[in-house]
C-alpha cells in the first residue's frame, strides 16, 4: 500500500485539488508540504493530533514537513468558525507560545538536518508594505466570492470586522511566500480552511503562471479532531503541567466505542490490518481496543515510560484501589492546610472544580468521594487526622477522576 493509499484508507484525506499530481509527489517523497498552527495557548492540544500525526507519516515516507506557526496572522484573528473576534496577543505572547510548540512538535517531528522546518509568517506579514500588499496581492481576490466562504458567512450577522476579513489574504500570502521560499508545493488543513486554501493555490497560479505546482488537501473529520481537544472540564492539552499523562491516558481512554477505531485509524501507527481485526470486536471487547488506544497515544506525547505509568494506574483504579504516587496529586504545606479545610476549597485547591457553584452541586448530588467515603455535605471538613500515615488522602470525582492529595 502507497502512502497516499494509506492516508485514504485511515480516513485522512477529503477534498484534493490535482489528487494524480498530489498521489505521485506524496509517494515519491518529492512533497514540501505546510500545515499551519495558530500560537494561541502555551501548549499544542489533543485536537492538533491529526495534524501532527499526519506530518509524522509524510516525513517517514520521505516528504519534507514545514509548520508553520501563525504568529503574524494570530495578531489578526480567524473568523473560521468563530461567533465573536479572538483577543489580541502580544509578540512576546506570542512568541514564548511559538517556542512551547516547537519542544512538543519534535516529539513527532524530525526537525534535524533539515528535514522539517519551522517558521513564522510573521517575518514576512509585519514587514508587508499596506499599498504594495493592496496592488501586488489584493488585486487578485474577488470581494463578492469572498463573501461566499462559510468561515465569513457565519460572522456576518454578528458582524466581520474589516481586520478579520483580511484573514484569506494573508493565509493565502503565507502559501505563496513558502512556494517561494522554500519550495513548499502542498498544503494541509481543515475543512473550515478550504476557501482560504484555495485562495492560496490561486494566488500561486495567478502570480507565477499556471505552471506553478501549488496543491490542497483538506484533513477529512478535522471539525471533530478540534473537538477532540475538549472536554466538559476544559482542553485536554500535550502538555504534562496541563493535562498529566494519567488525565491524557484516560481521556483517550473514556471515548466513545462509536469513535475507537476511528480515532485508532486516523491517529496511532498501528497497522491497519491489525486495525482491521478489531473491526470485529464487540461489547467488552472494545474496552481493550480503548486501552491499546489511550497507551499508544500517551507513548507518542508523553513517552513509553509515562504510557506504562498511566496504564498501570488505570487498571489497578479500575480493580477497585489507586496505585498511590500514580495519579494525578497536589501537594499542600501542612502549615497552609492548618485544621483542615472545608471540601469545597480543597476541590477547588485540586483543580477538580471550575466554580464554587459547580462544587457544590458536584458535592450534593454525590459525585464526590475522600478515601472511598462519599462526601455529601458541603461544610464538610477534611481534618488532617483523615490523612494516611504517608499524609496523603485520595479524593474521587465521578466514577472515574481520582486525584491525591499530599501533605509536605
Amino acid at each position: 500500500m502507497t502512502i497516499f493509499d494509506e492516508l485514504k484508507a485511515r480516513g485522512l484525506l477529503a477534498q484534493l485539488t490535482d489528487e494524480e499530481e498530489i498521489k505521485e509527489l506524496i509517494n515519491a517523497g518529492k512533497a514540501t508540504f505546510y500545515i499551519g498552527f495558530d500560537p494561541t495557548a502555551d501548549s499544542l492540544h489533543v485536537g492538533h493530533f491529526m495534524a501532527l500525526c499526519l506530518m509524522k507519516r509524510l516525513q517517514m515516507a520521505g516528504n519534507k514537513p514545514i509548520a508553520l506557526i501563525g504568529g503574524g496572522t494570530a495578531m489578526v484573528g480567524d473568523p473560521s468558525g468563530r461567533t465573536d473576534m479572538r483577543q489580541m496577543m502580544t509578540k512576546e505572547t506570542i512568541q514564548h507560545n511559538v517556542d512551547c510548540f516547537k519542544k512538543q512538535m519534535s516529539r513527532f517531528i524530525d526537525f534535524s538536518e533539515g528535514k522539517a522546518l519551522l517558521v513564522n509568517n510573521a517575518d514576512w506579514l509585519l514587514d508587508l508594505n499596506y499599498v504594495e500588499l493592496l496592488r501586488d496581492v489584493g488585486a487578485h481576490f474577488s470581494v463578492n466570492r469572498m463573501l461566499t466562504a462559510e468561515c465569513y458567512r457565519q460572522r456576518m450577522e454578528k458582524g466581520l470586522s474589516f481586520l478579520e476579513f483580511n484573514y484569506m489574504i494573508m493565509q493565502s500570502y503565507d502559501f505563496y511566500e513558502l512556494f517561494r521560499k522554500y519550495g513548499c508545493n502542498m498544503q494541509f488543513g481543515g475543512d473550515d480552511q478550504w476557501s482560504n486554501m484555495l485562495g492560496g493555490t490561486e494566488l500561486i497560479r495567478r502570480k507565477l503562471g499556471k505552471d506553478a505546482y501549488a496543491m490542497t488537501i483538506t484533513l477529512l473529520l478535522n471539525s471533530e479532531g478540534k473537538k477532540m481537544g475538549k472536554t466538559q472540564s476544559g482542553a485536554v492539552w500535550l502538555d504534562p503541567d496541563k493535562t498529566s499523562p494519567y488525565d491524557f491516558y484516560q481521556y483517550w481512554r473514556n471515548v466513545a466505542d462509536a469513535d475507537v477505531l476511528k480515532c485508532l485509524r486516523m491517529l496511532t501507527f498501528l497497522p491497519l490490518e491489525q486495525i482491521d481485526e478489531m473491526d470485529k470486536w464487540e461489547g467488552s471487547q472494545l474496552n481493550k481496543a480503548k486501552e491499546i488506544l489511550a497507551y499508544e497515544l500517551t507513548g507518542l506525547v508523553h513517552g513509553e515510560e509515562e504510557a506504562k505509568k498511566a496504564e498501570a494506574a488505570a487498571k489497578a483504579l479500575f480493580g477497585g484501589g489507586p496505585v498511590a504516587g500514580s495519579v494525578p496529586s497536589t501537594e499542600i504545606s501542612a502549615d497552609e492546610y492548618g485544621e483542615g479545610m472545608q471540601i469545597i476549597a480543597l476541590l477547588e485547591k485540586c483543580a477538580l472544580i471550575p466554580s464554587r457553584g459547580e462544587g457544590r452541586r458536584l458535592v450534593q448530588q454525590g459525585g464526590v468521594k475522600v478515601n472511598n467515603e462519599k462526601v455529601t455535605d458541603i461544610s464538610t471538613v477534611i481534618s488532617p487526622d483523615m490523612f494516611d500515615e504517608d499524609k496523603t488522602i485520595m479524593i474521587q470525582k465521578g466514577k472515574k477522576t481520582y486525584h491525591q492529595v499530599k501533605l509536605v
